[in-house]
């Protein structure tokens, strides 16, 4: 039976013993199904490109209306038209559905984020760290269910416990990363923090350096407790002698006791990065021309650069050269492993070297801070500055400008 498919025509017609179907007179393939128990589903019905008859359920009459189950079946008929198998796009749409919702953050860094970064970026078991670290509530969920709503309670919490702006926007990015990467890959279809901002931070913070008496402090520390190692080592061995023990390699003779001193001062007085001093070979120490090159593999800007060598700087690496232990890859400050491989960190002498020296709110990094902020006040261009740090804008060094000497009383005295 054919009617024209419209409310009055919908409403009226009666439930039966059987279920039975009306087809609308306008649009081929457009049914309304009267079941016996009242209700009344429409489809749309069609044939495949293999002439296997498909049908798409549109919706139930009162919870939809006639007009909008009309123009989803005309949608229907149009990629009908242009060969499309609604029925199987429908089932394909679905299964990626329960696809994604079965990719779970855990899962998905596991399986594919990690291997990838690990391969193509420096600070990538770092990033990853973080990731589990600060979403350790976010792993079991689907990636689908990570939502902008989601980070910024997660956001809101955080400001609560007290974690800084620059905190929060550093851990929330390295998620941000990872969902980017799903959505090149396909695993979600579009970014969930596409319209996230970032939370105002201050972009001229407080620069922290050290001090003339900071730094004075720092170096005696330095040199008294090469002295003690130094003093610990022969007690030691005269121990060993009384005992007919193997002696160890005395440190009398050293210029140091052990890499501490040399890798402080070196990071202080060339502002290389943490990681850029671990990586650091005598290979790329060139003592006669008085440089040393951060090779692009070892920075994080990927690019190499030159340092020159201040009389400081030299010195400590000519002296730490001759008692520096040899190891295969010729690092300068290797680990204390056999292969002498890698340092991972030196976080335990690094603190209790602060705690002597009285030094309080010094982070490693802000030795690097404190050889840019030495350099500007001494006049030199925060350009060449720029260059020496390598950074990538000089928006990074510009953090550093209010400490040129008199740049600013300068700049009022034109007005006279």
């Amino acid at each position: 039976m054919q009617v024209k498919l419209i409310k009055s025509t919908v409403q009226a017609l009666e439930a039966k013993t059987k279920e039975y179907d009306i087809f609308d007179t306008q649009l081929k393939g457009f049914l309304v199904r009267v079941h016996p128990t009242g209700r009344k589903s429409f489809y749309y019905t069609y044939r495949n490109t293999a002439r296997k008859r498909k049908r798409i359920m549109l919706g139930v009459f009162g919870t939809n209306t006639v007009e909008q189950m009309r123009s989803d079946a005309l949608e229907h008929a149009s990629k009908v038209g242009k060969g499309i198998d609604v029925q199987a796009e429908k089932k394909e749409a679905r299964n990626q559905s329960i696809k994604q919702l079965s990719h779970t953050l855990s899962a998905f860094l596991d399986n594919q984020y990690t291997p990838w970064i690990m391969a193509n970026q420096k600070s990538g078991q770092a990033t990853i760290k973080t990731i589990e670290s600060s979403f350790k509530d976010f792993l079991s969920l689907p990636l689908l269910e990570i939502t902008h709503s989601l980070i910024d309670s997660w956001r809101v919490e955080e400001k609560q416990r007290g974690l800084k702006a620059t905190t929060i926007n550093r851990k929330v990015n390295a998620l941000r990363g990872a969902l980017s990467r799903a959505v090149d890959w396909s695993v979600i279809n579009e970014h969930p923090f596409k319209k996230l901002k970032n939370l105002k931070t201050d972009k001229r913070p407080k620069v922290r350096y050290l001090t003339q008496a900071e730094s004075s402090r720092l170096y005696a520390v330095l040199a008294q407790r090469d002295n003690d190692i130094k003093a610990a080592r022969e007690r030691g061995n005269l121990h060993r002698q009384q005992r007919g023990y193997a002696l160890k390699p005395s440190l009398i003779d050293c210029p140091y006791a052990d890499r501490m001193t040399p890798l402080i001062t070196l990071s202080l007085k060339t502002g290389m990065r943490r990681g850029e001093a671990f990586d650091l070979c005598w290979d790329h120490i060139h003592f006669e021309q008085k440089q040393l090159a951060l090779v692009g593999d070892n920075t994080k800007s990927s690019n190499t650069r030159y340092i020159p060598l201040s009389d400081t700087a030299l010195h400590t690496l000519t002296s730490w050269k001759k008692q520096a232990p040899t190891t295969p890859d010729r690092r300068v400050f290797p680990a204390d492993d056999v292969l002498g491989g890698r340092l991972d960190n030196v976080n335990k002498s690094w603190t209790s070297i602060l705690r002597a020296a009285k030094i309080i709110n010094f982070r490693w990094h802000d030795m690097r801070h404190d050889f840019a902020s030495q350099l500007v006040m001494k006049g030199v261009p925060l350009n060449t500055v720029r260059e020496l740090c390598g950074h990538a804008s000089l928006d990074t060094t510009l953090i550093y400008a209010h400490l040129a000497p008199d740049h600013k009383a300068d700049a009022v005295a034109l007005l006279g």
